[in-house]
């Protein structure tokens, strides 16, 4: 960290989670490239958390030219990621439960009340299925496989 704080206790090396508010306005407003990348890395490690909820608090209010934009763009891009993540551990999921199952596309959909293609969807990760016909796959390939 190249960036002296006033008044604010940061014991060098620790963790950007643990800085308190001050020291995360300090570094957007005073800080450099290579302190700006502890924040999004730390964006990237966990996009909605603490350390991405102070940068937005403070963007909300203050915009300071160059880097502002930079760190609202990097907050973005980490959700996306993380969000296009999560959308492929779901497709995964389904494909694992239609395998299982050791029904053809059609029999399965239709036991679980939706139609082959859009099972197919869900299976491809095109369509992210809602949690409760997630959870309806699941129990139905359960009392199938037991």
């Amino acid at each position: 960290m190249t960036v002296a704080f006033r008044n604010v206790d940061v014991a060098p090396g620790s963790p950007v989670e643990s800085w308190p508010y001050e020291a995360i306005v300090t570094v957007i407003e005073r800080g450099t490239v290579t302190d700006w990348l502890l924040l999004t890395a730390a964006f990237s490690r966990d996009p909605w958390g603490v350390v991405a909820r102070q940068v937005e608090e403070y963007l909300g209010y203050e915009q300071p030219y160059g880097v502002g934009p930079l760190l609202t763009r990097a907050i973005a891009r980490a959700r996306s990621q993380a969000e296009a993540r999560e959308r492929a551990a779901v497709a995964q999921e389904v494909a694992d439960l239609v395998a299982r199952s050791g029904l053809s596309l059609a029999e399965l959909a239709s036991r679980i009340g939706t139609s082959r293609s859009r099972l197919s969807t869900y299976r491809s990760g095109s369509v992210t299925p809602s949690a409760a016909l997630l959870l309806r796959l699941r129990t139905t390939v359960d009392a199938l496989t037991s």
